[in-house]
């Protein structure tokens, strides 16, 4: 009997297979946080992908429950590897019930991203040696922070690295702030610019705006948050570097890369990417979530780690590209707690909802929320006074997605703030929907002789 974890057949390499194997033998046999996993085990003789399908899945819950020494491999000495800087405890931003204390290995870490560059062609043509990179994202991920966004040049540089944003608010951010950034990216001249594209987007309004001219990079690449077309066609007004979307979690390392065709490609080396998918009626077998297990990590083992987003499987697995192995994606369709729902209560992924709202004339930024079963809420911030057309276009198009008896109502706002971890949630529901009910069973999936 062999079992198919995807709708689709998909290539891997045999390597792929020994290390499923591999780790989950060891996990099983030795690592205290998968005691009770051993009796879901069907048979250790038989197929991986079946025996990883049998298996619970990996939560946060379960990563805080078990810290710090429940996902240990066998041999390691936590204390001596915080002592001499092997590792170190590293806290996700997010809310309270999103936030995980991580055990933070930086050399697997480097090395997930370099084997992920080389899975689009402009990221691995300046991969080698040490290029310059400078990081627009919020200080509460990553960089430094200061409250009062007076932090000088040189104490935002790191290595190769220049961290552009200090100010946890971007809502702070005032023209000499946002003047200040785009003088650094012209004097340090990055050959990689990685952004939020929140942010990113912020502050490509702002050049286009003042009609200043800005370096530019060998290649953008966006990470931390789901891209809006909103945000990219902001971007495209004022860079003409190629832009790229790189997916990873802190906790998993980076799990697929895009490549210069469009589709996200499996690091394989780095990662084993099982699935789960919606039920017919929310969009499945196609759309479904990704529960994650990490390779090569020498101090931790994740098996099956939820990494809480949605994805589109690439119904053929072919790609203009030329990669062979490894998922293919179309898309990633955003968080699962990001899922809204027609009025007869269908799911709409982020990336489907945000298709729809972007293409709305003349928005700067948005947030959407759905507070009932047919009621949503639209707030807007317009680039002209032209807010009635606004209205009126986002009262059409929504109601073709989400039904015709929903309520739309739009409002009009200065501007959209963050969420408490400096991301920004700009689709959301506040419907509670169990995941029993989104999920097909992938245990009950059919196995083929």
């Amino acid at each position: 009997m062999k079992f198919h974890p995807y709708p689709v057949p998909v290539a891997f390499p045999e390597s792929y297979y020994t290390e499923s194997q591999n780790l989950l033998d060891t996990a099983l046999a030795s690592v205290p946080g998968y005691n009770t996993w051993r009796k879901d085990d069907p048979d250790p003789f038989q197929n991986i992908d079946l025996r990883f399908a049998a298996m619970p899945i990996l939560t946060k819950e379960d990563l805080r429950a078990h810290f710090p020494k429940g996902f240990l491999y066998p041999g390691n000495d936590l204390e001596a590897g915080l002592a001499s800087k092997n590792i170190e405890f590293v806290k996700t931003s997010g809310t309270s019930g999103e936030q995980v204390t991580n055990i933070w290995h930086q050399k697997w870490w480097n090395n997930s991203e370099v084997a992920s560059w080389k899975l689009n062609s402009n990221a691995f043509a300046i991969a080698t040696g040490s290029p310059r990179e400078a990081i627009l994202a919020s200080p509460l991920s990553v960089g430094f922070k200061s409250d009062h966004g007076d932090l000088p040049l040189e104490k935002r540089l790191l290595d190769r690295f220049l961290f552009l944003n200090d100010l946890a608010d971007p809502l702070a951010w005032t023209d000499t702030f946002m003047d200040r950034m785009i003088d650094e990216i012209n004097i340090f001249r990055p050959v990689r610019l990685e952004a939020n594209p929140s942010l990113l987007s912020k502050l490509c309004r702002y050049i286009a705006k003042k009609h200043r001219s800005v370096f530019q990079p060998s290649l953008i690449v966006i990470t931390y948050e789901l891209m809006s077309r909103l945000h990219l066609k902001h971007i495209r007004a004022v860079f003409n570097s190629p832009v790229v979307s790189s997916y990873g979690t802190t906790e998993t390392g980076y799990v697929f890369m895009e490549c210069e065709a469009g589709k996200f490609h499996q690091n394989i080396d780095f990662c084993r990417v099982d699935f789960q998918p919606l039920k017919k009626e929310h969009g499945g077998p196609l759309i479904g979530r990704i529960l994650v297990t990490v390779f090569q990590n020498p101090w931790t083992a994740l098996i099956r780690f939820d990494v809480g987003d949605l994805v589109r499987i690439d119904e053929n697995q072919l790609c203009s590209c030329g990669r062979k192995h490894g998922l293919i994606l179309s898309s990633i369709e955003g968080r699962t707690m990001n899922l809204t729902f027609t009025t007869a209560g269908f799911a709409i992924t982020q990336r489907m909802a945000d298709e729809v709202i972007s293409s709305i004339d003349d928005l700067e930024e948005y947030k959407f929320v759905q507070t009932g079963t047919k009621t949503y809420d639209l707030f807007v911030v317009c680039k002209t006074t032209s807010f009635a057309n606004i209205s009126q276009q986002a009262q059409t198009s929504l109601k073709k997605l989400y039904g015709q008896d929903a309520t739309i109502t739009v409002t009009q706002i200065d501007a959209v703030a963050p969420e408490v971890s400096g991301k920004y949630r700009i689709i959301s529901s506040e419907l509670e929907i169990g995941e029993e009910t989104l999920f097909e069973n992938i245990q009950h999936q059919k196995s083929i002789q």
